[in-house]
């Protein structure tokens, strides 16, 4: 098949995010098993317009803010004459309605909605924006075909008007080749929890650093590491401040896949308490590699964390809640390698071998290739 992959962002971009991995770890398998990947995505200032990502053919077209303006006439101009048998466009903050002007058959691939969640990371005017666009998803989606990699964003879908007959659900996988436990222990000694991803807003980090203050006011030898970039770091290292924990809270930056692999495998818990995400793939790489999660019960992370089981869920935004189950971490590192065992465990029914084949099989019925 010739399949072409609509996103506003390519694996490439510097803002590169979870969204990405996704659709990367999906598609290069399906190119690797011999079908034409192309990606249509936005650039960046110092961007290549064209390059080539294992073996998929990767466009942009505009910025990161006028993609959606810019990708008809980009692809009338460049792409609408290459005979797609199916197009992809996987909704990404801001719905570019490409069964309006696409030329093959379209599957929505959808990872979560923004909702009323985009007003606590953007601008109130691209906020209400982000808002407003998705609001026709009924009008012009609801006769197309969705793949969707959590039963939470099928019911957020569902709640929009789509109809159930036409939602397909696959999960993300991981790469159990890369994500393991290591042969050998590397569990640090000093309690350690773990957030790894992008420092926006919207992902309540502060919410992490809330608690381990409450946390180190009763247990001296624990630390909280942060890896990853964003514009709230600022802001997050000021709190770190205020709270009195600065000197117990490391800022690692930009993690290599290597380096995110040996923070896994060496804390005692990752953490992620965001309000509302597709999946939470970093809790399934993290449980991989025999670390469990502390994650807010919260639509998305309540299906890549089995309370009790591999980790401990929390209601969102109770940081006492979150303060008491770190300290019941902390404490008894027999319970961490009972919940990492578990973890591992649940771990094993996920691989990208088995979305990508899920993935395919989906795309080749809704082009008719089946």
């Amino acid at each position: 098949m010739k399949i072409l992959v609509i996103n506003w962002q390519d694996p490439q971009n510097p803002r590169a995010g979870g969204a990405e991995i996704h659709l990367h770890e999906i598609f290069r398998r399906i190119r690797q098993l011999g079908h034409e990947v192309t990606w249509l995505a936005s650039g960046w200032k110092g961007s290549d317009r064209r390059a080539q990502l294992d073996g998929i053919e990767v466009h942009r077209c505009g910025s990161r803010y006028t993609f959606g303006a810019r990708v008809v006439p980009y692809f009338r101009r460049n792409l609408a004459d290459r005979s797609f048998d199916i197009a992809v466009e996987a909704l990404n903050k801001v719905p570019v309605y490409s069964p309006l002007w696409c030329t093959s058959p379209v599957v929505l691939l959808v990872h979560h909605l923004f909702g009323t969640a985009a007003f606590k990371e953007a601008s109130p005017p691209v906020a209400a924006m982000t808002w407003l666009q998705e609001r026709p998803l009924r009008l012009v989606y609801r006769e197309t075909p969705v793949q969707t990699i959590s039963h939470s964003t099928a019911a957020d879908l569902l709640a929009r008007g789509l109809v159930a007959e036409h939602i397909e659900v696959i999960h993300p996988g991981v790469d159990h080749g890369f994500f393991s436990r290591a042969s050998s222990p590397t569990r640090s000694p000093v309690p350690t929890f773990l957030y790894l991803g992008r420092l926006q807003r919207y992902k309540q980090v502060d919410l992490i650093l809330r608690a381990f203050a409450r946390v180190r006011n009763q247990m001296d030898s624990a630390r909280v590491v942060i890896a990853g970039r964003g514009a709230n770091e600022g802001s997050l290292r000021n709190l770190c401040q205020a709270l009195g924990i600065a000197d117990h809270v490391f800022f690692a930056g930009y993690v290599t896949e290597k380096r995110k692999r040996e923070l896994f495998r060496s804390s005692w818990a990752n953490v992620f308490v965001s309000p509302k995400e597709g999946w939470g793939i970093t809790n399934l790489e993290a449980a991989a590699c025999g670390t469990p999660t502390i994650a807010s019960d919260s639509a998305g992370l309540r299906e890549s964390v089995v309370n009790g089981q591999t980790g401990f869920l929390v209601p969102h935004g109770d940081v006492a809640s979150l303060a008491l189950t770190m300290r019941r971490i902390a404490a008894d590192p027999q319970l961490v390698e009972m919940l990492g065992a578990g973890a591992v465990e649940f771990a094993r029914g996920f691989s990208w071998e088995r979305s990508a084949h899920a993935t395919l099989d989906h795309l080749a019925r809704t082009a008719g290739c089946a």
